[in-house]
């Protein structure tokens, strides 16, 4: 046995988890589910990487890696270290073994947040909800893998009743957090603040930031309710147990654009990015959400070449939408098709509080 393989033996708790009884039921009829409605391979799956060696691994976090010339983007905040360690501690080997019995869930959850253009990792955000668990309900009364309370589960499409409750549907439930997850984002712009919105509703955030003066979550957690403040830093941990580091979702905005090597700050592209890249003005109707969907672009690189999109074309009317050239070209092809669907999303999906 490795020191690094022994190290983990001794760091993580061995817990034995069984397989829940309604995830056994379920997982046969969600792998043909999703096999009738995929015709793509997910690749490059991040689930099956080994868990981060707890001392050697955090310390690895804050290095420059001498090798790539790179700094780790997936770096920890200090204020995240020790919380994250002991919740590693604690349910490491449990999310490790989901890793395997969730593979059919984490499959579909990956399909339906890349087509609304959002990171896979916020699948993330249904373990810590639920652990995956359909029937799942908290005290407030919030249902399901992605735990809506009735009133937000409505505004995004799911229907909720005595007889028939879709919250409880993995597929269906996944798709109205994907739009609710891109309306919040399309707000913060900020990963860690769209994850604490999303537990406690946009209106705690909101008050946090008036009452801090500051839209960075490290600054301004404490004026958030215990359960959103530990909320983001549970969902940070998780990513670090199931993707062996962390990403785009486990940092600020403004930490990202440290972490960078050459920081570009948003809207602010590189003389390469601006020479292959196309200006189109458009007027107001168009959704963010529903541009990514169409043209296969991911929300966080359409926000760098389009700062505070929705924000900006709702308040003006107008905004010089600039992309990629093939991008733009997708763009203008689908245009009609991406502005019908635009009006229906954005009429379909105002911003409530969460539980």
């Amino acid at each position: 046995m490795n020191i690094r393989r022994k190290h983990n033996l001794f760091a993580i708790i061995l817990v034995a988890l069984t397989l829940p009884t309604q995830a056994r039921e379920q997982q046969e009829t969600l792998k043909t589910r999703f096999a009738a409605e995929s015709d793509t391979t997910i690749k490059g799956d991040s689930l099956a990487r080994p868990i981060v060696d707890l001392k050697q691994g955090f310390r690895d976090l804050f290095l420059v890696n001498a090798e790539r010339g790179e700094i780790n983007v997936g770096e920890l905040n200090p204020m995240a270290v020790s919380f994250v360690q002991d919740y590693i501690q604690k349910h490491g080997k449990t999310m490790e073994d989901m890793k395997d019995w969730g593979r059919p869930y984490f499959d579909m959850m990956d399909q339906i947040l890349g087509k609304y253009g959002l990171p896979k990792e916020l699948k993330y955000l249904a373990v810590i909800e639920s652990h995956l668990k359909a029937g799942s309900r908290s005290w407030a009364g919030a249902v399901g893998p992605w735990q809506f309370m009735p009133g937000t589960a409505r505004l995004y499409g799911l229907r909720v009743g005595k007889r028939y409750d879709e919250r409880t549907d993995y597929y269906k439930s996944t798709v109205a957090a994907s739009r609710y997850l891109s309306a919040l984002f399309s707000i913060y712009g900020d990963w860690l603040l769209v994850v604490a919105a999303y537990n406690g509703g946009p209106g705690n955030v909101n008050e946090a930031i008036r009452r801090s003066g500051s839209r960075d979550f490290w600054k301004l957690q404490n004026y958030l309710p215990t359960e959103s403040k530990n909320h983001v830093k549970k969902f940070i941990a998780t990513h670090y147990i199931m993707e062996g580091q962390g990403g785009v979702t486990t940092v600020t905005r403004s930490e990202m654009n440290k972490l960078l090597i050459n920081p570009v700050a948003p809207g602010q592209l590189t003389t390469e990015e601006i020479a292959d890249s196309k200006a189109h003005n458009i007027s107001r109707g168009f959704s963010s959400v529903i541009i990514t969907k169409h043209i296969n672009m991911d929300i966080v690189t359409f926000n760098r070449y389009n700062p505070e999109f929705d924000a900006q074309l709702g308040l003006h009317g107008k905004y010089e939408l600039r992309l990629p050239i093939e991008k733009m070209n997708l763009f203008v092809a689908k245009r009609e098709v991406i502005f019908s669907e635009s009006l229906q999303f954005l009429a379909s999906s105002p911003v409530s509080p969460g539980k």
